[in-house]
């Protein structure tokens, strides 16, 4: 899925930026050269150029990158000094490209945009995770992504150190208040999402107490905790503590995971995860999104 969305949103955005249509019988170099401003360069001119951050933060991004040169023709060798997840410190070297000046110049905003962005969202999840590194707690994005880049986004997510929660409305069930009220209840719902996909996840969400328990008793997978404070958190945790050890006296049964969703910042995510809850999801780390600052410079050949 990521390799062919990789391809594809590169396509849309260089699409955007050059107004082509694809067609088969245009080349890669014929592409490039709607580029107007680039036609100023003569077309058999060679360059070199080199890519580098101005800040410190999480690189992501090498294969977005190497796609839009790809889709230009594949005439750009792009030499890297950085892989995916690497730490990067101000002004330092990412990434050496050789090849037709035209190309460079015209992949290089499409390129750094991809770059930039999922480097901004490697670089905004290892700020929160590095606030509960210890802690067994785990960090979860959402599905608050940016249309069109979900993948791009949650690879970028793992890239500083996140975990993935369901990609989309097809892997795993996430029952919420309305379906929980369209079925009748949430026993109902996690016994209908069972009959119908056995094989996948049953999340539960809910906004309190008797709702925790409820949901408990029907076994849900996970139990997605909206909006507690932490001292609900911390009587979540006991209740689901005790419910496991009573249920599990024959050393069979899976324990329920607990998630933390809702009010999450860099503040307050350490105290949410010393409660002991399994995992702790947070919008912000797709939604909040700032861009990494980089330079790309042409040198003179």
């Amino acid at each position: 899925m990521l390799e062919n969305d990789i391809r594809l949103s590169v396509k849309t955005a260089l699409e955007e930026d050059l107004g082509y249509q694809d067609n088969a019988a245009v080349s890669g170099r014929d592409k490039a050269n709607s580029d107007i401003t680039a036609q100023l360069i003569p077309a058999d001119r060679y360059a070199q150029a080199t890519l580098i951050t101005r800040e410190e933060g999480v690189f992501c991004g090498k294969a977005w990158a190497e796609q839009v040169f790809n889709q230009l023709g594949g005439e750009v060798a792009l030499h890297w000094h950085v892989d995916d997840g690497d730490l990067l410190v101000p002004n330092q070297l990412l990434c050496e490209l050789s090849g037709p000046a035209r190309a460079i110049l015209t992949g290089e905003r499409t390129a750094m945009n991809f770059i930039q962005t999922l480097s901004g969202v490697a670089t905004h999840t290892k700020h929160y995770i590095d606030k509960i590194a210890d802690t067994h707690t785990k960090l979860l994005d959402t599905r608050k992504t940016i249309p069109g880049l979900r993948t791009a986004q949650k690879y970028a997510v793992t890239c500083g150190g996140g975990k993935n929660h369901r990609i989309g409305l097809f892997d795993a069930f996430l029952i919420k208040e309305n379906h929980i009220m369209a079925c009748g209840s949430i026993s109902k719902a996690i016994s209908a999402a069972r009959a119908l996909h056995p094989d996948k996840p049953v999340e539960v969400e809910v906004e309190s107490i008797q709702e925790l328990q409820q949901a408990l008793e029907a076994r849900s997978d996970i139990v997605m905790l909206d909006n507690f404070d932490v001292t609900m958190m911390l009587e979540a945790v006991e209740l689901n503590n005790q419910f496991f050890d009573q249920l599990n006296a024959d050393k069979t049964a899976s324990k329920t995971k607990l998630e933390v969703s809702g009010d999450v910042t860099l503040d307050t995510i350490a105290n949410y995860a010393k409660t002991g809850v399994d995992y702790i999801s947070v919008g912000a780390l797709t939604k909040h999104v700032r861009a990494l600052d980089l330079s790309l410079r042409l040198k003179n050949t």
